[in-house]
């Protein structure tokens, strides 16, 4: 693969920006593409610009703005509350996300000669969103491949980590503090350690203590 190039979907999230480290370590070209769908924080923009500008990675915004049209939610709507009622998918949750933004930087890593595709969806610690599940990506890959006739790959290096094991990844990447310190996971837009308060924030902050923990006991033994 290192002679190959790549298109991540990239939010300047944790996910993802582990996945544009761990791109650059296995393609020899990478490039980031970023949607914009008129989210609730736009600073997740200018912090992907400003990771792919530091990583020396071309990036593409992308405009998906009828996306906040079509799927109202918490990620787009200031005035829809961040919750999870039990037996329903959360709030965050948008109609057709990965299916929509996937199917973009097919469209776009073609133009650019790129059959790789990297997401940073995950199985393990998904929320119970669908379009994070492995057997959606699969299916979604053969799609693809029959729509543009074309041999795309889609990789998710996280589908099957938990937060602790995604944070383990990035440190053997050697990101773990670049991704700690300068990526935006927080869902009320605060940047690196977040609100400590939101879904998102205390996940991210769970996993990062359990594999500090377990990093600590194994320097111990």
């Amino acid at each position: 693969m290192k002679k190959e190039k790549a298109v991540v979907v990239f939010s300047g999230g944790q996910d993802s920006t582990t996945c544009l480290f761990w791109a650059k370590k296995h393609f020899a070209e990478v490039e980031a593409v970023t949607f914009d769908y008129n989210q609730r924080h736009r600073l997740e923009i200018d912090v992907a610009a400003s990771i792919a500008k530091e990583l020396d990675v071309p990036h593409t915004v992308l405009d998906m703005s009828l996306l906040n049209q079509l799927a109202p939610n918490a990620l787009t709507r200031s005035d829809i509350a961040i919750e999870q009622k039990e037996g329903q998918l959360p709030s965050t949750f948008v109609d057709g996300r990965n299916l929509l933004f996937l199917s973009f930087a097919a469209v776009l890593a073609k133009q650019k000669g790129a059959r790789h595709l990297v997401t940073g969806v995950c199985e393990t610690d998904f929320s119970g969103y669908p379009d994070c599940r492995d057997v959606f990506i699969k299916s979604l890959n053969v799609t693809l491949n029959l729509a543009m006739d074309y041999d795309f790959v889609i990789h998710t290096p996280l589908m099957w980590l938990n937060k602790a094991e995604t944070w383990k990844l990035a440190d053997e990447l050697h990101a773990l503090e670049f991704v700690r310190t300068k990526t935006l996971t927080c869902y009320n837009g605060i940047i690196a350690d977040g609100c400590g308060e939101c879904p998102a924030c205390v996940l991210r902050k769970r996993g990062l203590d359990q594999y500090m923990s377990e990093k600590k006991g194994a320097h111990v033994q």
